[in-house]
């Protein structure tokens, strides 16, 4: 059989290279590019002899007789194919046959449309599509044509581009497009539906078929109920001939399904059978596979599991036996077989598969190969090939030398391509880059110059980019600025831009997104980023979402959101009544899935319960459960937790006070501050949590009677005073830390913190009255005693200090239970050789309660007190 007339020049489909999301979708590339497909057609030349199931030709011979018997070239001119005398001969030669007409002569056109832009190299053009849809308003199948017509007509037109859809889209070729392909899909699902006597479905058809379908959607074409049930009709007879298919076959079809449910084809059942037939003939058939015909399933099967198809024995007995055959055709894939194969390996490890020799063996022989094919590779290529790597080390893969100059390779050619980029490959990318900087990567000069390079296009193409991509790059912003990039104008306009579109779209984001999206704002407040009204309306459109979709969150999205939530709060956000129903809503979660929390959860989770706390978050149920069911799993997993992990906890664990118990609270402490002197790791931010962690944790043990004072945690804490105090820090909170242990440790203070101090009505009204009543006593207010925060009244001649405690001193609503701010206050106040006398607010609501607290501090002067101590007047009798 002559070449030109094989339909696919002998080689095997390929499948786009895909721009895959952070969050794991990948979307296929599809418009405008011609690929030949390893889809074999018949010779489909008139016999002289029907064979069962043909019926005889007319022997008049007509014009489009003639035409479709003329070899093609590329120089033909269209025209001559798309003659009304063409279409004319067609119509009369099925009018003429009626129900007796098998559809050979219409195939027959079709192949010679496909021969036409086999040899153009590329598919019809826009104009060439339009001129030929004039001609196929009278091009109709029926159900009288034959298995090889129906094939020939829908794979060639296929894949010669009849059925591109071209932006903008003509409506008029569009309706064609839709007629042609209805009469198509009706008479394929008659002849599958056929008693086997009565038809001549064979292996290859069904894979033709399949190709050509699942290219279809790939270009964008509706899945219209009739194109499903032929979908369904042929996937009934891939499991009834499974041994008929040879490998180019078994490529095709499963890269054929992998696409169509790419596309949102519904996984049924007879999709699933399908696949499951086919996949024991790649190991049976794989010394027969070709380098693409590799690649094209290794894309198939990372694309059906991306998609939801359970990772089966079989699967990862397919997936073992082609990877070995990677390395040994390495140097006959090409630069999109390369590609392909590094995304399917990343994809497929991302999705649980194991690391095996054989995976590895085949990374190390694609990897040098990226190199030497650099200058071919299209933009979407370097987006693809930059996303596996990024996800390849993502899940633990070794940054070899191989591997960090495959990245090094790749970089330059972002600049070089930046203005190729879609929307996609630029969110891709701008991931990528990230991923790869968070997992070790250096912040080389060719980095900085490929997100500087990139960052202008968020902003000229922000209306294109979907809901998963914008939160992608608010995220991607978000950990670039948190690695130490710099807030450039770029990054600054291209963060602008967002942040409009999440609005806007808020009803579209998945779970995962609303989690990526509300880190990423709060990373970024953190790290500079003005409340602006425009962030702030992309909180608020969000945290209504965080209650519509609380039932698919996981543990980190439990975690990432409490931590999200309370850095926004933090950092100035209105606690609103829904950011309020977004953390009652979460609370619950954190109980149900308490036995699933890693080390960094359970430390992110109780900073943010602090936080909480500490930001006038009410004491509720399902708060006191979820702090409940954490508190075991500190101790449980106590070796496991990194430094800024123990600094989280000691530090999350002081500021909850008389919350937790001081046992827990102690033996927790005893068993990780020893790694903070240990581990030269901690940074300066880590040491002083640490610091006032330990701090406040001496101060609970000085506040009980007969308790042992821990001298483990006294000589930490001296060891973390020595290691910050000649490193004076730039901020008021941390300077007052410094103060403060230096005056616990009394030791010389090297700084003097500045406080602000402010006089609250309840404090003036009851120093008026107290002086009313005692009017020789003298009364100091907001003093500063020994560079520590200032006291509400000072007793200077009687060494005493009222504390009037307001709500913000206590982790509850009760008066009672008092956080640790508090505790540490009025340790340090006796330390210093002050009795401390501690008045709830919730005391001084009447005369007659006031009047109460001060006959009872009348009774302590004169004479002064012998010892001191801390009184509480939470009920005066």
């Amino acid at each position: 059989m002559d070449r030109s007339s094989a339909g696919i020049s002998g080689q095997y489909a390929r499948s786009g290279n895909d721009d895959n999301q952070p969050n794991d979708h990948a979307s296929s590339s599809r418009r405008g590019r011609h690929r030949h497909a390893s889809v074999k057609q018949w010779d489909i030349t008139p016999r002289t002899t029907p064979k069962r199931n043909e019926f005889y030709h007319s022997t008049v011979a007509c014009p489009s007789q003639y035409l479709l018997r003329r070899s093609v070239n590329p120089a033909q001119n269209f025209n001559d194919l798309t003659k009304q005398e063409i279409m004319a001969g067609l119509v009369i030669k099925s009018d003429r046959f009626g129900h007796h007409y098998d559809g050979r002569d219409h195939g027959l056109y079709a192949s010679t449309i496909k021969k036409y832009t086999s040899a153009s190299n590329r598919p019809l053009n826009r104009a060439e599509q339009s001129q030929l849809m004039r001609l196929l308003q009278n091009f109709a199948a029926t159900r009288s044509w034959n298995w090889r017509s129906l094939t020939t007509t829908l794979h060639s037109f296929t894949s010669a581009g009849v059925f591109t859809l071209h932006k903008p889209i003509d409506a008029r070729v569009k309706l064609t497009q839709a007629n042609v392909l209805s009469t198509l899909f009706d008479a394929i699902i008659f002849n599958c539906n056929q008693k086997p006597e009565a038809r001549d479905i064979d292996a290859q058809g069904i894979a033709n078929l399949l190709w050509a379908m699942a290219k279809l959607v790939d270009n964008g074409h509706e899945s219209t109920p009739a194109f499903n049930e032929a979908v369904a009709a042929l996937l009934h007879h891939v499991n009834a001939q499974k041994d008929q298919f040879n490998a180019r076959d078994i490529a095709n079809l499963l890269w054929a399904m992998a696409k169509l449910i790419d596309n949102r084809q519904e996984s049924t059942p007879e999709l699933n059978e399908a696949v499951a037939a086919l996949l024991p003939h790649v190991n049976a058939q794989r010394a027969s596979f070709k380098p693409q015909g590799i690649a094209n399933l290794l894309w198939a099967m990372a694309k059906l599991v991306d998609n939801g198809q359970e990772s089966t024995p079989e699967l990862n007995e397919a997936v073992a036996a082609l990877l070995p055959l990677v390395s040994l055709q390495k140097y006959q894939l090409n630069t999109h077989g390369i590609a392909n194969l590094l995304w399917a390996i990343a994809k497929l490890v991302d999705n649980g598969l194991k690391r095996t020799p054989g995976l590895k063996e085949a990374l190390a022989a694609l990897l040098p190969l990226l190199n030497a094919q650099k200058n071919r590779l299209t933009a979407q290529g370097i987006a693809n090939l930059l996303w596996a790597m990024a996800k390849l080390v993502d899940n633990g893969l070794e940054r070899t030398p191989g591997f960090k100059e495959a990245v090094a390779a790749l970089l330059p050619l972002v600049n070089a391509q930046k203005d190729q980029f879609i929307p996609q490959g630029i969110a891709n990318l701008l991931w990528a880059m990230t991923k790869l900087v968070d997992n070790g990567q250096d912040q080389t000069p060719e980095l900085k110059e490929a997100v500087a390079a990139l960052l202008p296009h968020v902003n000229s193409q922000k209306a294109c980019f979907k809901p998963q991509e914008i939160a992608n790059l608010l995220w991607t912003m978000a950990k670039l600025v948190d690695n130490g990039q710099e807030q450039t104008p770029g990054l600054k306009e291209a963060v602008v831009a967002l942040l409009p579109l999440v609005n806007a779209q808020k009803d579209q984001f998945t779970a995962q997104g609303i989690v990526n999206l509300l880190w990423a704002m709060a990373k970024l407040v953190d790290n500079g980023q003005k409340s602006t009204p425009e962030l702030n309306e992309a909180v608020s459109a969000l945290l209504p979402q965080v209650n519509a979709q609380r039932a698919t969150f996981k543990p980190q999205d439990i975690t990432n959101l409490l931590w999200a939530m309370t850095k926004l709060l933090d950092n100035g956000q209105e606690q609103t009544p829904a950011l309020n129903e977004a953390v009652a809503m979460l609370l619950p979660h954190v109980n149900a899935q308490k036995d699933q929390f890693t080390p960094q959860h359970i430390a992110n989770l109780l900073w943010a319960m602090a936080k909480l706390v500490d930001n006038g978050q009410e004491w509720t149920p399902d708060f006191k459960a979820a702090l409940a069911a954490l508190l075991p799993h500190v101790s449980a997993q106590k070796a496991n937790f990194k430094p800024q992990g123990i600094a989280n906890l000691l530090w999350a664990m002081a500021k909850l006070g008389e919350l937790v118990d001081l046992n827990v609270v102690t033996s927790t402490f005893k068993s990780l501050v020893h790694k903070i002197s240990e581990n030269p790791q901690f940074s300066q931010q880590d040491m002083f949590m640490s610091l006032w962690g330990v701090m406040v944790c001496c101060a609970r043990l000085s506040l009980v009677p007969n308790a042992n004072k821990n001298n483990v945690l006294e000589k930490h804490l001296d060891d973390l005073f020595t290691r910050l105090k000649n490193t004076p820090p730039d901020n008021a909170k941390d300077q007052r830390v410094i103060a403060m242990a230096a005056s616990w440790l009394g030791r010389p203070c090297p700084i003097v913190p500045h406080y602000q101090t402010t006089i609250s009505k309840p404090q003036s009204d009851f120093r008026n009255q107290l002086q009313s009543c005692m009017p020789s006593l003298k009364i100091e207010e907001e003093k500063s005693l020994n560079s520590l925060p200032p006291v509400d009244l000072l007793l200077p001649d009687h060494n005493m200090v009222i504390e009037i405690q307001g709500p913000f001193h206590y982790v509850s609503n009760d008066f009672k239970t008092r956080n640790g701010s508090t505790l540490l206050k009025i340790a340090l106040l006796q330390k210093s050789g002050f009795e401390v006398i501690e008045i709830p607010i919730n005391t001084l609501w009447s005369p007659d309660s006031i009047k109460r607290c001060i006959d009872q501090i009348k009774t302590r002067i004169p004479p002064p007190p012998k010892g001191h101590g801390s009184e509480s007047f939470n009920n005066p009798e």
